[in-house]
C-alpha cells in the first residue's frame, strides 16, 4: 500500500489518504490482491498453530546452534559426532544426564551404551563407539570445559521439551487436516507433509484466486524473472520477491521428495545441466508446482507417472 501511495500527489501520511489509496487499489488493481479465507474456521485454527509451531522451530534452531557452538569451543572433535544428531533423543539423553566432555567420560562405556542402545537401538553401539573415539582425540582440556558441563545438561532439556511440544503441535495440526478436504489431496503428493500442507492450505487455500500455475509460481517467488535492456542485459534470474513462506515450503517439499525416483531424475537432470544444488531445487519446486495446482484445481490425488516403453 505504501509503494502505491506513492503514485498519487500529495506527502501527506493520514488515515483518510490511506483508506482512500486502499480503496482505489481494491477498486482498479482487483487482478493484484489475494481473497482471504476469513470465514474458515478450521484454516483459522491452522494459522495459530502453525504460527507457534513456526516460533518452536526456531527457538529449537538456536538451541540447536548454542549445543553445537558450545561443544565447538570445548571439543571439536566431540562436536563432529553429536553436532549433527544433536536433535536425536539419544544424542539428547546422553547430554542431559552426562553433561558435556568431562561428564561423558566419567560415565564411561556401559552407562553410555544403556543410554544409546535405549533410544537408539540400531545406532546406539556405533553412536557410543565413536563418542569414545573422538574423546581421546584430544588430550587438551579447553578453559571454560567444566562450566560447560553444567550449561549442555540445561540446553540440552530445553532441546527436548521444545521437540516434544512441536510433536503435540504437529498431531494437533494432523487432527484439524484429517477434517479438511484438500488436506488428502496435498499429502498424497510426494514430499508434502503435515506441516506443509498446512503451510499451503494457508497461504492460497483451494489455489482458485490463480488463472494458472504460473502466476502460483510468480506469487510463490520461484518462477524465474527476465531481465532484459537492449542488447546488454539478457537473462534468467531467480526472484527475489514473492510469499517467503510459500516459496520455503516449495523449497522444503522439493527437498524431501528427492527419495522419489521422478523427482529424484528431473532433479540430476539440471545439475547434469550445471546449475548447482539450490538452482536445481527451485526448478524442482517449479515443476512441482504445475502438478499442485492441477490436483487443488481438479481435486485428484497425485499420480505417480508410469514409465514408458524406449
Amino acid at each position: 500500500m505504501r509503494r502505491i501511495a506513492d503514485l498519487y500527489p500529495g506527502n501527506a501520511k493520514t488515515d483518510a489518504r490511506d483508506a482512500y489509496v486502499i480503496a482505489d487499489a481494491a477498486r482498479t488493481l482487483p487482478h493484484t490482491l489475494r481473497h482471504l479465507n476469513v470465514d474458515d474456521d478450521a484454516l483459522a485454527e491452522l494459522d495459530v498453530l502453525i504460527g507457534y509451531d513456526d516460533d518452536l522451530a526456531a527457538e529449537a534452531t538456536r538451541i540447536s546452534n548454542r549445543i553445537r557452538g558450545l561443544l565447538t569451543g570445548i571439543h571439536p572433535a566431540l562436536e563432529r559426532v553429536l553436532g549433527p544428531k544433536v536433535s536425536h533423543p539419544a544424542v539428547l539423553e546422553i547430554l542431559i544426564r552426562c553433561g558435556g566432555p568431562i561428564g561423558i567420560r566419567k560415565a564411561g562405556r556401559r552407562k553410555l551404551a544403556s543410554i544409546a542402545t535405549k533410544n537408539a537401538p540400531r545406532m546406539g553401539a556405533t553412536l557410543v563407539e565413536n563418542i569414545l573415539a573422538a574423546l581421546d582425540e584430544q588430550t587438551v582440556t579447553v578453559a571454560g570445559t567444566t562450566a560447560a558441563d553444567k550449561i549442555l545438561p540445561r540446553l540440552a532439556e530445553s532441546l527436548k521439551t521444545v521437540l516434544t511440544q512441536r510433536k503435540n503441535v504437529a498431531s494437533e495440526v494432523e487432527e484439524i487436516l484429517d477434517a479438511h478436504p484438500l488436506a488428502q489431496v496435498l499429502t498424497s503428493m510426494p514430499g508434502i507433509g503435515v506441516r506443509t500442507s498446512a503451510r499451503i492450505l494457508l497461504e492460497i487455500g483451494d489455489a482458485s484466486g490463480f488463472k494458472s500455475s504460473g502466476h502460483l509460481a510468480a506469487y510463490a517467488g520461484i518462477a524465474p524473472v527476465t531481465h532484459r535492456s537492449g542488447s546488454s542485459i539478457r537473462g534468467e534470474h531467480p526472484a527475489r520477491t514473492g510469499n517467503r513462506k510459500l516459496k520455503r515450503a516449495f523449497f522444503l517439499a522439493a527437498f524431501a521428495a528427492l527419495s522419489d525416483p521422478t523427482s529424484r531424475a528431473y532433479y540430476d537432470h539440471k545439475r547434469a545441466e550445471g546449475k548447482k544444488h539450490n538452482a536445481a531445487l527451485i526448478c524442482l519446486a517449479r515443476r512441482r508446482c504445475d502438478v499442485l495446482f492441477a490436483m487443488l484445481h481438479n481435486k485428484t490425488h497425485y499420480q505417480h507417472p508410469e514409465p514408458q516403453a524406449a
